[in-house]
């Protein structure tokens, strides 16, 4: 049985085994805010989702990740479409995303109906990175 809950404090060593960005304090406040998912396959959890808000008033999708097992069997389009659907039942018109284009995440995205909408390059020493790619999708 498939499940898609908020992130819980509990959920914390699951969470770090897939996200290795998140600043604890920052994961303590998504499980505050809701502002992150958990989804469960058979009561054991397999993926993560995490968002903030661009602009103060935009749902940005800031990480999508599906444990290796479980990988492209169709969890991250269920997880995206969950969000897409709590976003918009919260009265939010819209929601952004991004990948580097290094990545192939950016073929997924667009399959979901994603568009790009621009990009950010960091040339900075010490945060050099591929091109950013940002992407959008209307509710």
């Amino acid at each position: 049985m498939r499940e898609i809950r908020y992130v819980l404090p509990e959920d914390k060593d699951f969470w770090y085994s897939l996200d290795k960005h998140l600043p604890m304090r920052e994961f303590l406040r998504k499980t505050e805010t809701r502002q992150g998912y958990v989804l469960m396959e058979d009561g054991t959890p397999i993926g993560i989702l995490r968002y903030n808000l661009f602009w103060d008033n935009t749902p940005f999708c800031t990480l999508l990740h599906i444990a290796p097992p479980h990988q492209r069997k169709g969890y991250g389009r269920l997880l995206m479409e969950h969000w897409e659907a709590d976003m918009n039942a919260q009265g939010y018109g819209i929601v952004i995303t991004s990948t580097q284009t290094d990545e192939e995440a950016q073929h997924f995205y667009r399959a979901m109906g994603y568009k790009d909408c621009g990009g950010l390059i960091l040339d900075i020493p010490g945060y050099e990175q591929p091109m950013e790619l940002f992407l959008a999708k209307a509710l």
